[in-house]
């Protein structure tokens, strides 16, 4: 057996390049990875199409036939920040069961990673910030209802706040939210998540390793999971457009392994997500997002093969 990974070929769909959000990224990704020889066809799950049932752990009915129906108003679609198309609703619909296979994965495997996730802007009954449906809490809500997992942490390292998983999860007392973020970002109105770690804008890459460090250890103390879902971010970049703190590529890299390996320490298994990432260049852009993949590899390598 090889590392899970987990992807699909609607994450990445025609999309106008002039628009901020970088939607081929996906597909780089598995390419990249694919070039790496760290994704081959025994190895790469295709998640399906959710059905309604599913998403209505964690989000509004109404609001979810407003969005496969095309009924939202211009207010909620500016507020998503994508424009909608059939391409959109068919990838929106796969991406949180991507997740969720993704954790299915890591429980039997210790590790797995999906080359996409992390859409943790997305509320009960509104997108925002280009997320539509909240991957991390649709997971969390169907592995605690499928008694798959009795405490679940979601460990979210992206640069903006995980403000509408801590609202959807904020009263189940088994699902611990904790998220890394930087202080003065968006959102402008930030939730409570159980645990908040704020990072301060223009912090260093050694500034931030001690702080996410610091952070994962109280978050794990506090939460005492059976399953870690890990958004590994990479919008911390120094250059990323969206970040204002400074972390160096490998910076991005020793956060990753150090989370990774640390779960394996602890016997815990680990769900992977990429999260939020918005350079320009999606070549590069796919490269960051392949560095918790190919941590993760390095590491199956060495304690799991």
């Amino acid at each position: 057996m090889q590392l899970p990974l987990v992807t699909h070929p609607h994450y990445s769909y025609e999309f106008s390049d002039k628009h901020r959000f970088p939607m081929q990224k996906f597909r780089l990704l598995h390419q990249y990875l694919t070039e790496q020889g760290i994704a081959h066809a025994d190895n790469t799950f295709r998640p399906a199409r959710a059905k309604m049932a599913l998403l209505e752990h964690a989000h509004c009915p109404k609001y979810l036939a407003r969005f496969v129906e095309n009924k939202q108003d211009k207010q909620e679609l500016r507020r998503m920040g994508l424009p909608w198309s059939d391409a959109l609703v068919k990838r929106t619909l796969i991406s949180p069961v991507g997740t969720l296979l993704t954790c299915q994965l890591a429980l039997k495997h210790s590790m797995a990673c999906h080359l996409a996730g992390g859409t943790h802007h997305a509320h009960y009954d509104f997108a925002s910030g280009y997320c539509i449906l909240n991957d991390l809490a649709i997971a969390a809500k169907v592995l605690l209802a499928q008694g798959l997992v009795k405490k679940i942490l979601i460990f979210d390292t992206d640069v903006h706040q995980g403000d509408g998983t801590a609202r959807i999860l904020a009263n189940d007392p088994n699902a611990f939210t904790c998220s890394v973020h930087c202080e003065k970002n968006f959102p402008a109105r930030k939730a409570q998540s159980d645990l908040d770690i704020n990072v301060p804008v223009g912090s260093s890459t050694e500034q931030y390793l001690q702080i996410m460090s610091e952070g994962f250890e109280r978050a794990i103390a506090l939460s005492q999971p059976d399953l870690v879902i890990y958004d590994a971010g990479v919008d911390i970049y120094t250059d990323d457009p969206l970040g204002l703190i400074n972390v160096s590529h490998e910076g991005i890299r020793q956060r990753d392994h150090y989370v990774l390996k640390r779960c394996l320490a602890l016997n815990i298994p680990v769900a992977t997500v990429i999260g939020g990432g918005y350079d320009k260049d999606e070549f590069a852009l796919a490269k960051r997002h392949a560095l918790v993949t190919e941590e993760a590899h390095k590491l199956w390598a060495q304690f799991i093969a």
